[in-house]
């Protein structure tokens, strides 16, 4: 990869008059990686630059999120914005809203786990269990690495029968491990189909995708736009799938500045 503002020459003139599409993940892309998720926000000034972008009328916007819908709604709260909580289960934005239906056997088998990890994780110090409401997260960033191993063995443990039998599916992250809806969906397929939604919405109009994101599950989207859009990891020079890196979240914040200057002038 290369460092995106090495680039920026080339890739300004690339999206100069083409309608963007911005996907951008939040914990560790918006927001800098902090030790419990309830403290993860955004700057003022970077709340403003995202509702000033998603109101130019060359730009649109969509937070791609693990966190639950409510949850990243909350916390952006700009109504301009489409949002995508739980890797693109759930959705909300301007004229566009879905819910993934989850059957009582899948909330049983989901409600069994938590309080088995609520019973074994009590006494370990920085584990963290997040009910997302269509997965359970559990989250051990506070975790020194004897305890982050004997997390990590709790969860593989109390997940297993049921992952085995397909009634949930295990996803890894950044310091985190969910048990989740045992479907094949990801962050990938949600922003391919927005996308897919925006350039038949946009009809002749070209339509250029750009995502930023920081995390594992953000490699899906990565490949999914490897040959039709731009794709930025956040954290450095480090693999990834991305054609481009950036260090971190201010070089985020100053990378949108760009586009919204360069959007002005379309």
């Amino acid at each position: 990869m290369e460092h995106l503002f090495r680039n920026w020459d080339k890739l300004k003139d690339r999206v100069r008059g083409s309608y963007l599409f911005l996907f951008l993940d939040y914990d560790g892309t918006l927001s800098p990686i902090v030790s419990t998720p309830d403290k993860a926000v955004i700057p003022l000034a970077a709340r403003n630059l995202l509702k000033e972008i998603s109101q130019n009328s060359n730009c649109k916007i969509a937070i791609i999120s693990g966190r639950s819908l409510a949850d990243i709604r909350n916390r952006v709260g700009i109504k301009e914005i489409v949002y995508s909580g739980n890797h693109g289960l759930e959705l909300k934005g301007p004229k566009i809203k879905y819910n993934q239906t989850v059957s009582a056997d899948y909330k049983k088998v989901l409600s069994k786990i938590r309080a088995e990890l609520e019973l074994k994780l009590k006494d370990i110090d920085g584990a963290i269990i997040e009910d997302k409401g269509l997965a359970l997260a559990v989250h051990f960033r506070l975790a020194g690495k004897k305890n982050s191993d004997l997390i990590k063995a709790v969860f593989r443990e109390v997940v297993l029968i049921p992952s085995v039998a397909k009634k949930i599916k295990i996803r890894c992250g950044k310091k985190v491990l969910e048990a989740g809806l045992p479907i094949e969906w990801d962050k990938g397929k949600i922003v391919l189909w927005l996308l897919s939604r925006q350039k038949f919405i946009m009809k002749d109009k070209n339509v250029t995708a750009i995502y930023i994101g920081d995390d594992t599950t953000d490699e899906d989207a990565f490949r999914a736009l490897k040959k039709e859009g731009i794709t930025v990891f956040v954290g450095g020079n480090k693999p990834s799938s991305a054609q481009y890196y950036l260090n971190n979240s201010k070089e985020v914040y100053d990378f949108l500045g760009r586009i919204l200057n360069n959007a002005n002038k379309a």
